[in-house]
């Protein structure tokens, strides 16, 4: 009782502990159509040539300049031209792949120069719940269930603010976007991205005149490029950014001598893709009870973070001192000792925890965190467990209960993001002039994608970074994290002759939110459908997922989940039954086969109940609205039942 306690604390369920039977990665879509995923079905990483989901999610834009547009239509039927238009430049995963891994590989070629012959330019869109129901003409989910994605996307980033900390200075009053009043709520987040500023800047003019044209405003317009000179690489504190990121099942070739990682980043799992994009295999089969216009796509977030670079730097030499002073720091140490533990990295990369007494660059082609892990350091003596990288990413070092073992890193890979950020303003430098002097605005533009919502960003940032308490159960307590997080005191521990002794370090804020929204970049399929004003609100249950009792797939008019008798059953909008699959009592859990049959099981994995739809591969488990379950192959229906 008391583990499961602490993993609720933490944000942690049981079932995301991986299941004994697992689909392979092909086994679930990357995008609606049933010809796509025979297609992929045989390749050995089949999303590397996706050609429906969005470059960004998977392959990354990866671009020195970028500029997101966020757009508002004020008359749907111009709207849905628009973006009929706006369909064929939109990037897509098998495209961004191949040239990132052209570029990388004529690059390792030219010793690490970029390539000047080789030049992409990259478009994504992205659209927030008021944005779906303009283009769709109805409400894009059948439900909205507490605690729920759909719920936290209908709501939108600017109402749960506070429960992410975004308050003071940082509340939606004064946020840049994402905080409008509904007559001007942000419908479309167009992200361009190039390799030459001058061929941005002018995609960027035709995009703004096509939108103008279809009588949209641009609400707001965020420019960003990776930083000059010795920050490139780098965000505005100085720190190398983007190092973690997390490879992905199907996409990343993996390393043939642990088939857990990828090859050539021994520090980097691989991730089942279903945590990025909505449809494939995700970590423990879980179902994502999302509508089918969400397979194939991704929930984005956008924030724009300012970062107060000299505030920042002060307090971090502050806090310094009084380590010093306290006999808990070298007394030749410069602020970058106390800096490179607050964010867990020294400057050029290398995690804190490796090599501690003084910054080491990371050798050409080595992966920094090969060898990064935090079981054997749960007190913090080398890496602070307030450490921003630890915080947002605990690797094999996160013990929920004090004296007990560290849990294992595959029980946290369903909290991983994947992060897009890119850095605007210009870097600080006084010498440089005023236009690089304190008042400039400056900061990060953090964009992430994930399949949950709420339990991938939300929690990373509501119970790890902004948490007191997390670790859970120190004393004293271990703090926010000090580079995002708010105000807050942090335990800095060191060894003691009777263990761990603290020195209680207060860190400010000096990270504000400016702007921020929810939004979701659906698959090229339904970004067509969209294109007509259609929206397929069923929702999906995909294949490999795997439903267990208590499990609800949520319709609005009706529900579908696995009771306690071991049957699935069919409820009405007033909770009746209306449908069970009668297997005398014998069902354990239920799965969608990658060939086309529903399948009730029993504890020993042996079939109890089944649809009998086997031999249809690429076939569609659909819990429609109007109150039916169906099993279709593209058109056709194979097997349905009905709760009216």
């Amino acid at each position: 009782m008391v583990r499961t306690a602490a993993f609720a604390a933490a944000g942690i369920t049981a079932n995301l502990a991986p299941a004994a039977w697992a689909a392979p990665a092909s086994a679930s879509p990357a995008a609606p159509a049933a010809e796509h995923l025979r297609a992929a079905a045989p390749e050995p990483l089949p999303l590397r040539t996706d050609r429906h989901s969005q470059g960004d999610i998977l392959a990354g834009f990866r671009k020195d300049h970028a500029c997101l547009l966020f757009l508002h239509f004020r008359d749907a039927g111009k709207a849905r031209r628009w973006l009929n238009r706006l369909l064929p430049s939109i990037s897509t995963t098998e495209e961004v792949a191949r040239f990132n891994k052209a570029f990388s590989k004529a690059r390792r070629r030219a010793g690490g120069i970029d390539p000047a012959s080789m030049s992409g330019l990259w478009t994504g869109l992205s659209l927030t719940h008021p944005g779906l129901r303009l283009f769709a003409g109805r409400e894009p989910f059948p439900a909205a269930p507490a605690g729920s994605n759909a719920e936290a996307f209908t709501q939108g980033a600017a109402a749960r603010a506070r429960d992410l900390g975004d308050t003071g200075t940082s509340a939606p009053q004064s946020w840049l976007f994402g905080a409008e009043e509904p007559g001007r709520a942000v419908h479309a987040v167009l992200t361009v991205a190039a390799d030459d500023p001058e061929r941005l800047a002018t995609a960027v003019a035709g995009h703004r005149d096509a939108a103008v044209e279809a009588g949209a405003t641009v609400l707001f317009r965020q420019d960003g490029a990776t930083l000059p000179g010795k920050l490139r690489g780098h965000e505005h504190f100085g720190f190398a950014d983007c190092i973690s990121q997390p490879g992905v099942r199907g996409f990343d070739e993996p390393d043939p001598a642990t088939g857990t990682t990828v090859l050539g980043k021994p520090g980097t799992r691989l991730i089942p893709a279903g945590e990025f994009v909505v449809g494939p295999e995700r970590v423990g089969q879980r179902p994502t009870a999302l509508p089918a216009w969400a397979t194939g796509g991704a929930f984005q977030v956008v924030r724009r973070l300012a970062q107060d670079v000299p505030g920042w730097w002060t307090q971090v030499a502050l806090r310094l001192a009084e380590l010093q002073r306290a006999g808990s720091a070298p007394a030749d140490a410069g602020r970058e000792w106390l800096g490179a533990r607050m964010m867990g990295r020294w400057p050029g990369g290398m995690p804190v925890a490796l090599c501690p007494a003084a910054e080491r660059l990371p050798k050409p082609g080595e992966d920094p965190d090969a060898t990064l892990d935090y079981s054997a350091d749960p007190h913090g003596w080398r890496m602070p467990l307030f450490a921003h990288i630890r915080k947002g990413n605990p690797r094999g070092g996160l013990v929920l209960t004090p004296g007990r073992p560290p849990l294992a890193q595959a029980e946290l890979d369903g909290r991983r993001l994947m992060r897009r950020g890119i850095p605007y303003g210009p870097v600080y430098d006084p010498d440089l002039g005023t236009d690089h002097g304190p008042e400039a605005s400056r900061g990060l533009l953090f964009v992430c994608h994930q399949a949950d919502l709420v339990g991938q960003f939300e929690l990373v940032a509501r119970k790890w970074l902004n948490e007191t308490d997390f670790p859970p159960g120190r004393n004293p307590r271990t703090g926010a994290d000090p580079v995002l997080g708010p105000d807050s005191p942090c335990a800095f521990e060191t060894p003691s002759e009777s263990g761990s002794r603290a020195d209680t370090l207060y860190f400010g804020r000096f990270v504000r939110t400016e702007g921020a929204v929810y939004a979701f970049s659906p698959s090229l399929p339904v970004l067509r459908a969209l294109a007509t004003g259609e929206l397929d609100d069923s929702i999906e249950f995909h294949t490999g997922s795997v439903l267990r009792a208590g499990d609800v797939l949520d319709a609005g008019k009706v529900r579908l989940t696995l009771d306690s008798a071991g049957d699935l059953v069919l409820l009405d909008g007033e909770g009746r039954r209306r449908w069970h699959s009668d297997s005398g009592g014998a069902g354990q859990n239920a799965v969608f086969t990658q060939d086309g049959e529903l399948v009730l099981r029993t504890a020993e994995g042996r079939p109890a109940w089944s649809s009998g739809t086997t031999g249809h591969p690429g076939a569609r488990l659909l819990l429609r609205p109007a109150g039916e379950l169906v099993i279709v192959d593209g058109d056709r229906v194979l097997w349905k039942a009905s709760a009216s």
